[in-house]
């Protein structure tokens, strides 16, 4: 009677089951809170050790190919990480020096700039004061901005020659100790090893996936709007190129801020002609053109659909940041390539079938 009784008034299963699950989302949603919170805390340490671990993944490989040709790994990775440093100083001084040494000119352009917006303003309808102002105000300080920008996207360090010299570090010793690194945490990724290196060997994959389809991306768009500016003759087309270049590493927003400069910079030096050019090669280029190559590179690199791609990267930068823009994508890649090469090794086992038992 008793346990009828229980069994007639007991908890549904279903209902139990429901309760569990839901528990468990509760604790996976405090554990990723807590995650997020200690990274906050840690921001200062972490950013460089995710910088270099980025860096690590996307250049070992070239660290690989010299020790094969018989350099020892600590010279290879030193002659990866100059050249990197090298790479970086050729690109501030193109992007910042040719900013600087040309500040007082733009400063002039973006105010004529500010004049001809006033005009269209004016033939609107539109003719207050402070709107004027706020105009010729903000425009300015788009140079600040440009120059500024680094420091401003680094919030939590404390210096940023720190963060430079504890990002190279970091990157050397990633570099350098690159296999021993990557055996370790296969070791203790708290799943059997050939699992743990399908997870750890496709992660590093989609990282260098997704920055190579990025930098062809970022290559195309250069070509188009410093192309577009040096045929129309808008001055700075250099400078517009490699800051749309370094732009589109800025997933979905670099690339179309560095096209709002070189706009405006054809508005206060060409006029509207040359203003409206430059918009429609930067709406091709930021658009439709873009799209039209990028389920090539994309498909290739990352084998993503583009929608799927901004998606998990606007997601990814809602929750995480810079770092969630970064490396949404790959990551995402990352996972389902590990399902489907894990699910294609479990239906080989299952065709294959149990192994014999061993005889007496």
């Amino acid at each position: 009677m008793t346990s009828e009784g229980n069994e007639q008034f007991g908890t549904p299963r279903w209902l139990r089951d429901l309760g569990f699950t839901a528990w468990m989302l509760v604790g996976i949603v405090l554990i990723v809170v807590g995650v997020l919170w200690i990274l906050g805390v840690t921001a200062t340490i972490t950013t460089p050790v995710l910088v270099a671990g980025v860096l690590g993944v996307v250049t070992g490989p070239i660290v690989g190919r010299l020790e094969k040709h018989g350099i020892p790994r600590i010279f290879g990775a030193i002659i990866v990480l100059l050249g990197l440093a090298v790479l970086g100083l050729i690109v501030f001084l193109l992007v910042f020096g040719g900013i600087s040494q040309n500040s007082a000119s733009i400063s002039k352009k973006l105010n004529a700039a500010a004049d001809t917006i006033q005009g269209w303003l004016k033939d609107l309808g539109i003719d207050k004061k402070d709107v004027t102002n706020d105009v010729k105000k903000d425009l300015p300080q788009i140079r600040t901005t440009l120059m500024n920008g680094i420091a401003h996207g680094i919030e939590g360090l404390s210096s940023l020659v720190f963060f430079a010299a504890f990002a190279a570090l970091s990157t050397l010793f990633v570099l350098k100790d690159g296999p021993v690194m990557h055996r370790f945490i296969n070791r203790h990724l708290g799943v059997p090893a050939p699992t743990a290196n399908v997870v750890t060997t496709n992660v590093a994959k989609s990282l260098r996936s997704y920055f190579l389809g990025v930098t062809i991306i970022a290559v195309f768009n250069a070509v188009l709007l410093g192309g577009a500016a040096l045929i129309i003759g808008v001055p700075l087309a250099g400078t517009i190129a490699v800051v749309t270049f370094v732009g589109a590493y800025i997933p979905f927003v670099g690339a179309w801020v560095a096209g709002a400069f070189a706009v405006l910079i054809a508005l206060g030096t060409d006029g509207e002609s040359a203003a409206i050019v430059m918009a429609i090669v930067g709406l091709l280029a930021n658009g439709i053109l873009q799209q039209m190559i990028q389920p090539f590179v994309m498909g290739a690199t990352l084998g993503l659909n583009p929608l799927a791609v901004l998606i998990v990267t606007i997601g990814g930068g809602a929750l995480f940041g810079m770092a969630g823009l970064t490396l949404a994508a790959p990551l995402t890649s990352a996972a389902v390539h590990i399902s489907s090469e894990l699910r294609g090794r479990a239906d080989e086992e299952a065709r294959a079938g149990p192994a014999p038992a061993p005889s007496g």
